[in-house]
């Protein structure tokens, strides 16, 4: 599952949970990445102190700030990061596929999916996405720069061209949990489950 900043993926993929499905935030599996001291340490050495926050951790607010600021930070953090990530999901998905008590369906949310060409990699892609104003509403409450965060992006309109499946997530958060609810009957052959059925990850 992918989209553009500010589209509702998040709230898609803990609605694809709540129905049964296993699924892997990439961003999460980043949070974790960033917590390995060696990484760290690169991150560190490359923008500085001011990215450790309280307890020594990364502060990715000031990361952001500093990356966007420079003309290679953001490709040196996707450099650093994206394979790291890219071998987290992979272990995720095989470790899904060998439980005994296998999941009817696996959700990856991959936000730079069709900007890191990895659709090749799973079964279907779903995009949720949003009008630009609804989406830089949201993007501008989190207190982040929806202009330059999209500008990286591939154009939304593009996205939904080439997803098998999409939803423009204007509505309420009620309407997206019942599109949620569609895809996962269609695509785990069962319909949607109760809560005490997910499975989330990482864990």
């Amino acid at each position: 599952m992918t989209g553009g900043i500010g589209s509702g993926k998040s709230e898609a993929l803990r609605a694809f949970a709540g129905c049964g499905a296993a699924t892997l935030s990439s961003d999460e599996v980043v949070h974790e990445v960033y917590a390995d001291p060696g990484v760290l340490a690169v991150v560190r050495e490359r923008f500085g102190e001011g990215v450790v926050g309280a307890g020594g951790t990364l502060d990715r607010a000031a990361l952001g700030a500093l990356a966007f600021a420079d003309p290679d930070g953001l490709p040196f953090l996707e450099r650093l990061v994206h394979g790291r990530v890219g071998r987290r999901r992979r272990e995720w998905i095989g470790e899904q596929l060998a439980r005994p008590d296998r999941p009817a369906l696996l959700v990856c949310e991959v936000p730079v999916l069709f900007e890191a060409g990895l659709e090749d990699q799973f079964d279907a892609v779903l995009v949720v996405t949003a009008s630009d104003a609804v989406r830089r509403a949201r993007v501008a409450a989190r207190g982040q720069d929806f202009d330059a965060r999209s500008a990286r992006q591939v154009p939304e309109a593009e996205k939904v061209a080439r997803a098998d499946r999409a939803y423009v997530n204007d509505g309420s958060l009620e309407a997206l949990r019942a599109w949620v609810a569609d895809r996962y009957a269609e695509y785990a052959g069962r319909p949607c489950g109760p809560p005490g059925h997910s499975e989330r990850a990482p864990g």
